[in-house]
């Protein structure tokens, strides 16, 4: 097999814990040691991360590159900047990606060099009721969206945790835009490298565990910001020249509230179903707050 060389690049913010754990798996990952490097992209977190860095630094090809606080939009388009791979790989500070994962992406890149190519995200932490609807909510999202296509793998969304992509391609498309939340963005590249007729192809064997610790609050929050993040991302299709996404029809959310049971959660389906309600409350509550910010503006 043919190994291209491949960035990899991981913003992080104040998880030095999580970046050790995702910096362990990307040691022993099945890929040649001289065939990719590590761009780890501080995002102006307030204790430093020069012991996590200098740790692994003997095992890996490592990169650390600091910015002031501006989200992991902005990071990830400085990782890539500074990026020498012919390929890049994204995924955050707290994945830890399997020992196949940069294998997968490079045997699918070398036969679709010209598509973006989206993995799998696992959920680490069934225990974790939050992290774990929130996993289920990715897992219908991708389902759904990839549904009509599953001969071809064709689909139209990937997180931002687990995709490849050429860094010529990803230049071409000018990067990630330049959102301050962690909401959205990977959907906006998704969409506009849709619309400039690239193709995105899902490869489930490509694997990252995401453990993403989440509380009640944490929960909420994190899907009031994806609301808010949906309305910045109407903004981009409107000044792209392009109509606002149209809600989905109400067959997707009777489903959605279903799913947990259907994916055989049993006693705990009911909770990760109102979870999964309470998650759409908060979506919905985000984009009003956002409207109403915008409109003070």
């Amino acid at each position: 097999m043919t190994f291209p060389f491949f960035s990899i690049i991981i913003p992080t913010y104040a998880r030095p814990q999580q970046l050790s754990s995702c910096l362990q798996a990307l040691s022993k990952l099945n890929y040649p040691d001289d065939k990719f490097e590590v761009i780890i992209v501080d995002d102006g977190s307030p204790i430093s991360l020069n012991q996590i860095i200098s740790e692994w630094q003997s095992q890996l090809n490592i990169t650390l590159l600091k910015q002031p606080n501006q989200g992991p939009s902005i990071a990830r388009n400085l990782g890539a900047s500074y990026a020498k791979g012919e390929f890049l790989a994204f995924t955050d500070d707290d994945c830890i990606p399997a020992a196949a994962w940069l294998e997968e992406f490079a045997s699918q890149l070398l036969k679709t060099p010209n598509c973006l190519i989206g993995g799998q995200i696992v959920n680490a932490l069934v225990e974790n009721i939050y992290a774990t609807s929130s996993q289920l909510l990715i897992d219908y999202l991708y389902e759904y969206y990839n549904k009509q296509n599953t001969k071809t793998r064709q689909t139209s969304f990937f997180t931002s945790n687990n995709f490849a992509i050429s860094r010529e391609i990803f230049n071409s498309l000018g990067g990630f835009g330049k959102f301050r939340l962690a909401a959205a963005e990977d959907r906006e590249l998704c969409d506009r490298a849709l619309q400039l007729g690239y193709e995105m192809v899902y490869i489930p064997e490509a694997l990252v565990y995401h453990a993403h610790h989440l509380n009640l609050v944490q929960f909420w929050q994190q899907h009031f910001n994806y609301g808010r993040g949906a309305i910045h991302f109407n903004q981009a299709r409107a000044n792209r020249g392009l109509g606002k996404i149209q809600p989905e029809p109400s067959p997707f959310y009777t489903n959605l509230f279903l799913y947990p049971f259907r994916q055989g959660f049993f006693y705990r389906a009911p909770l990760i179903s109102g979870l999964l309600l309470l998650s759409q409350i908060a979506h919905s509550t985000g984009c009003f707050w956002e409207r109403r910010t915008a409109y003070k503006k």
